[in-house]
């Protein structure tokens, strides 16, 4: 098999997947208590009003037909229309998702650059002071929630320093809109000073919500690179001279970096998912403010139509993870 030829497998495979979270979203909606046609009309509304946006949504019919109907808006990319904005749910989420995605990115990128080096540094210093320290850090990110951490950083950090910005995403004027990524249409519009204010309001969200992340990368990294190193082919390595620095990275790493990508791309659904805390915290504007106010109005629309978006971004980029695998070890192809 080559390596097209698994890449199109892997995508094939996703169509099941999608269809199973698009029947997960749809039932959980009709089993929580509530009437999507009432909130829709309103609590003054009377009975015929309710009846007829019922008629009119297709709520009054058969629950196999109500899934087909939502399956073929779905696919049309019609996310149904938001029970609180009035507005289609699409435009809601695009509306709020850059905030959240340039977040989570970067705060995945963040675990990505310092957890693996400093997993790699840790296992070749096995035990030493390097390596306690490296476990100890692991230790504190894993434990300490990131609430408290975010309220920590930003008394020390904001009120006592006065060394980074406060709550929000920007200090200054945004950049003109092209993404909705700030610092994406900072460089792309050549406005500098916005990239560097997007940049600080971003060092401590993105440090509190990828430390949990890190911790875990740092972890594992360090115990694929230890189980690694007492294979026989590294010993054969270092017996034929090589440098240590060639056995480390060319040997070593790359046969260790499988069960790494698997916890970075498990770990940036997560972040997608449960970027909640933070942004409320930082007072981000991001897909958290529409997801708290979805679910205590008891949006169904904008619920599912967010859990579909989310559950696709894992789904992608764990197919990422699954291609770079084969990158890595050429045998998963076969």
């Amino acid at each position: 098999m080559n390596l097209l030829t698994y890449i199109v497998k892997r995508v094939f495979l996703i169509v099941p997947i999608v269809l199973g979270v698009l029947a997960i979203t749809f039932l959980i909606s009709h089993i929580v208590p509530g009437d999507a046609a009432q909130l829709m009309a309103g609590p003054r509304a009377t009975p015929e009003i309710i009846e007829r946006l019922r008629h009119e949504h297709g709520l009054d019919r058969p629950l196999y037909v109500q899934f087909g109907i939502y399956i073929a808006h779905v696919f049309r990319g019609d996310l149904g229309k938001s029970i609180l904005t009035r507005r289609p749910v699409a435009a809601d989420i695009l509306g709020y998702f850059p905030a959240t995605f340039e977040l989570t990115t970067t705060a995945l990128l963040l675990a990505i650059i310092v957890g693996i080096p400093l997993g790699i540094v840790s296992a070749v210093h096995k035990d030493k002071v390097l390596d306690q320290f490296s476990r100890l850090t692991s230790v504190i990110g894993v434990s300490m929630p990131i609430f408290w951490m975010g309220l920590l950083l930003m008394l020390v950090f904001y009120v006592r320093l006065g060394v980074l910005p406060g709550p929000g995403r920007i200090t200054g004027a945004s950049p003109s809109h092209i993404t909705g990524l700030f610092i994406l249409d900072s460089v792309l519009t050549g406005d500098w000073r916005a990239l560097g204010d997007s940049l600080l309001n971003l060092v401590m969200p993105a440090f509190v919500l990828g430390n949990a992340v890190l911790a875990r990368v740092v972890r594992m990294t360090r115990s694929s690179m230890l189980d690694v190193f007492g294979q026989d082919y590294i010993q054969t390595a270092r017996a034929k001279g090589l440098i240590e620095r060639a056995v480390v990275y060319k040997h070593a790493l790359r046969n260790a970096l499988i069960p790494t990508l698997t916890v970075v791309g498990l770990a940036y659904g997560e972040l997608l998912g449960g970027a909640v805390a933070t942004e409320l915290i930082f007072a981000w504007p991001g897909m958290a403010h529409y997801v708290v106010r979805s679910m205590t109005s008891l949006d169904f629309p904008a619920i599912m139509g967010v859990t579909m978006v989310i559950a696709l971004i894992y789904i992608l980029v764990n197919l990422l993870v699954d291609i770079s695998y084969a990158f890595i070890d050429p045998r998963i192809r076969y």
